[in-house]
Formats: structure tokens, C-alpha cells, sequence
């Protein structure tokens, strides 16, 4: 550490490290350890009053200012500098004393010297606020986002000069809720202008003070048109290839959705065996022989209603109605249903003990083949192949059934799921070598099934290689003539906005 005056060859080596200290006498360079800390004085010579212009040395007193400088091996530099403030000796001038400026070190006021304040200009200005303040901490700059931000507020605006391509389009300062008018040098890419909303009187007046206009280029949206015949008549209006392309991609996007029907796989021919299985035959339930006298029998009243109601609901359950179905048009109870459909003749409700079916008796052995032999456990498409065997019994029956078998079957890996609509429309819209394998092979795969999203497909290359080769005095017309031939609502609106 370092605090005695230095000699002339130290100040000098400071001075080559620091040149815009040459103003100033340095007397001490001092290492703290984590920064350094110059201590300097002014040089004594006589100032002018800022006032007046009044010539004056005397001096009335000394104050210090602490500033903060580029820093120097990673560390920060702070520099303390006495200040003197003099006397004005005019009798006319109100200030009676006043500070001597420094010149070029640092402005009125500051706390920066003008190299650092430069620095942190530029560094705010290429990357704003939060990121600056990372990156000057880490070069050894104590700073804050704020001052950042107040540094940048601080620049004056460029000037505009002549504007002969114009760019307009809306810039939001809160999205969704607050928007301004951003104009755009297009022949520099500079913004020259920032309107504070987008109020159509206001942005035609700034075109009005700009009659050097030539060109505006805008989206296709009808507002900023009408804006730009009344403020610049005699400019040329265009629609910038950005603006071109997005539109492009929404209404590709919307003709996607409007097929998204064919974004499914089709289905596999996985349609199981309509014959009969080994060991599913149905078996005749054990029904008790009537007697001679029973048989003889004249039927009875009930004999007879019995035998019309067990053939009306045997119709009406061939007929693939449910039991809730039948017993609500027959009013009747849904066990009294069950026990007629479960009846395999009229003869077994009217006489002796009744045996009846289990409703899984003759599909169990199919079902243990479909789940364990095969591999099949999904209760929806084994309760419709079970329902295309003759099966009367509910879904729920078949699924409690399936239950315990389930563990001892190796699920096969779902097929993946279709794309939904905007990766489909990435694929479209993007060049080929912006997809990875699978995503082309998967595009491939779609346009294959879909002739549709096919000719989409061929438009959006068109107007693409139309887009970058600047194709359009040729090739225009023709692509628009394919875009109406094809029955595409969506592309045609883009077309009649393109024309």
C-alpha cells in the first residue's frame, strides 16, 4: 500500500494508465485490497465564473468529491478530488462564490467519471438494464439497474434527418393493454421515432413533416394504410416480407386446423375373429321336463302372458336394446327384464325349478384366450368383441372381470399420439434443414395420408422460394392461381389481402 506523494515518474506512469486525469495533481495511489483509491487536487490556476465569465483565483474554500472510475485490473477505482471554490469578483454578478469545474472528467453533478459514464451508456444500451447491471458487477463496476435505466433516459434523441423508406407498426409498451407507434429508418434499420400511442392524427402528422417520404412500409392491416394516404399521399405503400410470412403461417395454421382430421393415424386392421373359439360353445342350461299333465295342459292366463312378454323382450334385447331401455318402455322392473332375457325358453319361467345363465359363463374362456394368449387387455375392445359374440352383459361386468387378469399381461408401448395442429404447421412452414430426422420422417407420414395438407405443403414452398429469390414479378400471378384452384378458405383470405 501506497499513501505517500508519488514522484514525478509514478504520476506519470498513472497519468499513461489514466490520461484523463491529466487535469489533475495525483498525491496518493492507495491499494485497499479490494479497490483502489487515488486522492488528487485541482490543478491551481484561475477559473472563469460559470456566470459571468468573470476571471478569478481566489480562492473562498475547499470542499471533496468522491467519483468512481474505469476500473483497473478488475477492481473498482475511486477517486477522491478536492475541489476549490472561488471567489467572482464581478460586483454585478449574483453568484458570489462558485466551484471550478473539471472539465472533461466528469459532468455537474455526476459521481461517474465520463469514461466510466461512457461505458456504461453502451453497455445499457446492448443490454438493458438487468443483464448490465450483471455484467458491470462482474467487471468491477458498482452500479445498480436503475442508474442503468436513468443513464439511457438521459441520451438525447438522434435526429430523424431525411426518411425517404418508412417503417411503421405498433410497438407495445404493456402488451394487451398499452400500445405506441414505432417508426423505422428501413434503409439504416434504426428506429427514429417512438409515438406515444396510435392516435391516426398524430402518426399522419409526423408523416406530414416528413414530405421526403418515398416509401412506407407496413402489415397489411387496413389502419395504417388509411393513415399513410392521408399523411403521405405520394409515398408508395408496402408490405414487408416479415409481415408477408405470418400472415402466411396463421392462415396455414387455420387450414391445418380445418383438417386436422387427418393429423390421426389411421387405423390398424386389428379386427379380431368373428368364429367361434375352442371351448366357447354355448351349453344349454338344465331345464326340468313338464309333466303329461302339464304338458296337456290348456295354458292359463298367466301361462299365456308369460309366453307374449318372454317374446317380447327376447325381440327387443336382439334388437341390441338395453335392459334399462326394454323395462322403461315396457314399465317394468329391470330385474323382472333380466330374468326374461336370462330365460332361455318361455317353458322355464312357467315350470319347476328355474336354471338360469351367468351372464359370463360362455365368454370366459374367450376372455382368459384374448387377455393371456394374446395380449389383449383393453376392456373397451374386448367388450365389443364380446358384444359382436352375442354378449348381452354391460361393459362394468367385463372391466371387474379383467381386473385380476391384467397383472399377469406385458402391456405393449401406446402408439404415440397424433401431432396436435400447431406442430403440424411447424413442419409446413419451416425449411428442411430446420427439422430433425424424426420430424421429417413424420412429416412425410402426414403428407402421405393427407393430400390437402399435401398441396398446403407445395404452396408454402412456393411463396417461400418466391419470398427469397424476390420471384414475385413471375412467378405471383401463377402461385395465386394454384391458391384458388385448390379449395383452401383459409389461404384464399390471404390472397385477397396479398392482391
Amino acid at each position: 500500500m501506497q499513501s505517500s506523494h508519488p514522484t514525478l515518474g509514478e504520476a506519470r506512469r498513472v497519468e499513461a494508465f489514466l490520461p484523463h486525469l491529466a487535469d489533475l495533481d495525483i498525491e496518493t495511489v492507495i491499494d485497499r485490497g479490494t479497490y483502489l483509491h487515488i486522492e488528487a487536487t485541482t490543478k491551481a490556476c484561475a477559473r472563469a465564473c460559470p456566470a459571468c465569465g468573470w476571471v478569478s483565483s481566489r480562492v473562498h474554500g475547499r470542499y471533496r468529491k468522491l467519483l468512481q472510475d474505469l476500473p483497473v485490473g478488475g477492481r473498482p477505482v475511486l477517486i477522491g478530488v478536492t475541489v476549490r471554490r472561488l471567489k467572482c469578483g464581478n460586483p454585478d454578478c449574483q453568484r458570489r462564490t462558485f466551484a471550478e469545474p473539471l472539465g472533461e472528467l466528469v459532468r455537474r453533478h455526476a459521481r461517474n467519471t465520463s469514461p466510466l459514464r461512457r461505458m456504461l451508456e453502451l453497455l445499457a444500451l446492448a443490454l438493458a438494464a438487468r443483464a448490465g447491471a450483471r455484467l458491470v458487477g462482474l467487471l468491477g463496476i458498482l452500479t445498480c439497474r436503475d442508474t442503468l435505466l436513468r443513464l439511457i433516459r438521459a441520451l438525447p434523441d438522434p435526429p430523424v434527418g431525411q426518411v425517404s423508406v418508412l417503417g411503421i407498426d405498433d410497438w407495445a409498451k404493456r402488451k394487451g393493454h398499452s400500445y405506441a407507434t414505432l417508426l423505422i429508418n428501413m434503409e439504416t434499420g434504426q428506429p427514429i421515432d417512438i409515438l406515444e400511442d396510435r392516435n391516426p392524427d398524430i402518426v399522419a402528422q409526423w408523416m406530414r413533416e416528413h414530405p421526403e417520404i418515398q416509401v412506407i412500409c407496413r402489415d397489411r392491416a387496413a389502419g395504417y394504410g388509411e393513415v399513410s394516404r392521408n399523411g403521405a399521399p405520394q409515398a408508395t405503400q408496402v408490405a414487408d416480407r416479415w409481415h408477408l410470412w405470418s400472415n402466411l403461417c396463421r392462415a396455414a395454421e387455420n387450414t391445418v386446423r380445418a383438417h386436422r382430421a387427418d393429423l390421426c393415424f389411421p387405423p390398424h386392421d386389428n379386427a379380431p375373429d368373428q368364429g367361434p373359439a375352442s371351448g366357447t360353445e354355448d351349453h344349454e342350461p338344465a331345464v326340468r321336463t313338464p309333466t303329461a299333465t302339464e304338458a296337456s295342459g290348456t295354458d292359463t292366463i298367466t301361462a299365456a302372458r308369460t309366453r307374449e312378454r318372454h317374446t317380447v323382450i327376447s325381440e327387443r334385447v336382439e334388437q341390441g336394446m338395453s335392459i334399462t331401455e326394454i323395462a322403461r318402455q315396457l314399465q317394468l322392473d329391470r330385474k323382472t327384464v333380466r330374468k326374461y332375457r336370462d330365460a332361455t325358453t318361455a317353458d322355464q319361467l312357467l315350470h319347476g325349478r328355474r336354471t338360469y345363465r351367468r351372464p359370463l359363463d360362455d365368454i370366459v374362456p374367450y376372455l382368459r384366450q384374448r387377455v393371456l394368449d394374446d395380449g389383449v387387455a383393453n376392456a373397451a375392445q374386448l367388450f365389443a368383441e364380446l358384444q359382436a359374440r352375442g354378449y348381452r352383459g354391460s361393459r362394468r361386468t367385463v372391466r371387474r372381470y379383467l381386473e385380476p387378469l391384467r397383472g399377469h399381461v406385458d402391456h405393449p408401448a401406446p402408439p404415440p399420439p397424433p401431432p396436435t395442429v400447431g406442430q403440424a404447421t411447424r413442419w409446413i412452414t419451416s425449411h428442411p434443414d430446420h427439422l430433425t430426422e424424426d420430424e421429417t420422417t413424420e412429416l412425410n407420414r402426414l403428407l402421405a395420408r393427407s393430400t390437402p395438407l399435401a398441396r398446403l405443403r407445395e404452396h408454402v414452398k412456393t411463396f417461400a422460394r418466391m419470398l427469397k429469390d424476390r420471384t414475385g414479378t413471375t412467378t405471383l400471378k401463377p402461385w395465386l392461381a394454384g391458391v384458388y384452384a385448390d379449395d383452401f378458405p383459409q389461404l384464399h383470405s390471404f390472397v385477397v389481402m396479398t392482391t
